[in-house]
């Protein structure tokens, strides 16, 4: 159903992008990344996150990771990436296939700064071996809600962390 629901969302919204559906696995930012034959970064991975009251999902570049600190001083409180169960019961994807497309409940979506560094990015698809491939511009402005700055990159001091 997952991808389904992701190729209805494109199909209506964005028909041009181009939806990858691949032999091998893309459920992890280093298989995705070897599958579709680009650099870690360039996967946009979407985290289901709440912190405090703030439930959303955050868009990062592959090799970012979520910084408690940071969302703490964007957001009020500390970072807290959904189980798997929640994620599917809130988004409709599984881990490993979650984008920003095709959900089942509606969420504020939020794409972190990291993600600039690209002109071509890619989201998954909604499944464990699908993604789709999209400008970095026009996917913020298919889904997004606002540009924030929650995470690091993997050449920034290291910080409490929480996942990545």
């Amino acid at each position: 159903m997952s991808a389904e629901s992701v190729r209805a969302w494109l199909a209506e919204n964005a028909p041009d992008l181009r939806y990858i559906e691949a032999n091998d696995t893309t459920a992890t930012v280093e298989t995705a990344a070897r599958t579709l034959g680009v650099e870690p970064g360039q996967i946009a991975k979407t985290l289901a996150v709440r912190a405090g009251e703030h439930l959303f999902l955050l868009v990062a570049r592959g090799d970012a990771r979520l910084d408690n600190r940071k969302c703490k001083d964007e957001l009020g409180a500390r970072p807290r990436m959904l189980g798997a169960d929640e994620t599917f019961e809130l988004t409709g994807h599984p881990v490993g296939g979650v984008c920003p497309f095709g959900l089942k409940n509606p969420l504020p979506i939020y794409f972190d700064r990291s993600l600039q560094a690209f002109e071509l990015v890619y989201p998954a698809g909604g499944s464990l071996n699908t993604s789709v491939e999209v400008p970095t511009d026009r996917l913020f402005e298919l889904v997004a809600d606002r540009w924030v700055d929650l995470c690091r990159l993997p050449d920034e001091a290291r910080g409490a962390e929480v996942a990545g």
